[in-house]
């Protein structure tokens, strides 16, 4: 009897113990797929190939070396462009080369523009090109106070004829230029096409007074104008016919240079206007 109890216990106790084996959390194998695949081993990394060298990834940032050709050359206009004494071993020297080396020939138009440029400075002078005439020997006289340094003997100014070659200095020459240039040719219409000048230098007191201090045409720093040829052959003079035209122009001339004289003024110049370029106190002296 206590024999088949035991019997009977030992069998329930199998039977609860396969039960609890059957209700483990581990997922049944799918029939399907076959036995679960082993865990996957853990291996070393692989390494990606090196990049090549000419890659862009992996290019060097130390220079290149200039190709032969270009260093020949380089050399040759080293010999052929150095000054006599210059050490071609700095690298200044070297550096000059280079940069002449660089510079593009200049194109046609370029050539015929700088052609033109030169052309319009023959017979030029005081560095302008409209100002026509030629550089004189420097004036020296015995009185004190008379004489020229830097004289010039003027035919021309902005393209306007003189009736006579004027000698001043490039003072004069240059604000004459520019009164013609600004002011007198365009009242004129541009039919400007001559100055009758009736004063340049000449050693002189002021208004041609004996012991009065030396006119600056003496120092030939003046010139007086005194009429004005149109391109038709008309003329009109200071004298005869100082009318609105002759008024404006003349007033404009007050700045350009440091005096100006004229009708009215002072009894003097009644018949031409006078332009000089002292070096006044105060400004310019028009009246």
């Amino acid at each position: 009897m206590r024999t088949g109890l035991a019997a009977v216990i030992l069998c329930l106790a199998s039977a609860a113990a396969a039960q609890q084996i059957d209700k483990s959390p581990r997922p049944l194998v799918n029939p399907l797929r076959g036995a679960v695949a082993a865990e996957p081993v853990a291996t070393a990394p692989v390494s990606e190939p090196p990049v090549p060298i000419e890659s862009g990834l992996a290019r060097s940032l130390r220079p290149k070396p200039r190709p032969q050709a270009l260093v020949q050359r380089l050399a040759a206009l080293r010999a052929e462009s150095a000054p006599a004494g210059l050490d071609l071993s700095s690298g200044q020297a070297t550096r000059k080369v280079e940069i002449a080396a660089a510079v593009p020939e200049p194109t046609r138009r370029e050539k015929r523009r700088k052609a033109r440029e030169a052309a319009t400075m023959d017979g030029a002078v005081c560095g302008v090109p409209t100002i026509k005439g030629e550089p004189i020997a420097p004036i020296s006289s015995k009185v004190n106070g008379c004489g020229v340094q830097d004289a010039v003997r003027v035919i021309s100014v902005a393209g306007v004829r003189l009736s006579q070659a004027a000698t001043v200095d490039c003072s004069v020459a240059t604000a004459l230029n520019n009164w013609v240039s600004d002011v007198a040719q365009p009242a004129f219409g541009g039919n400007l096409s001559e100055l009758r000048v009736a004063a340049h230098y000449v050693c002189r007191g002021r208004n041609n007074k004996k012991g009065a201090p030396v006119s600056e045409h003496g120092k030939g720093r003046a010139v007086d104008i005194s009429a004005f040829v149109m391109t038709d052959g008309k003329v009109l003079t200071v004298q005869d016919n100082y009318n609105q035209t002759l008024r404006r122009i003349y007033k404009s001339a007050c700045g350009i240079f440091k005096t100006t004289l004229g009708p009215g003024s002072d009894g003097y110049h009644e018949d031409h206007f006078h332009f000089d370029t002292s070096a006044r106190k105060g400004g310019a002296y028009c009246r």
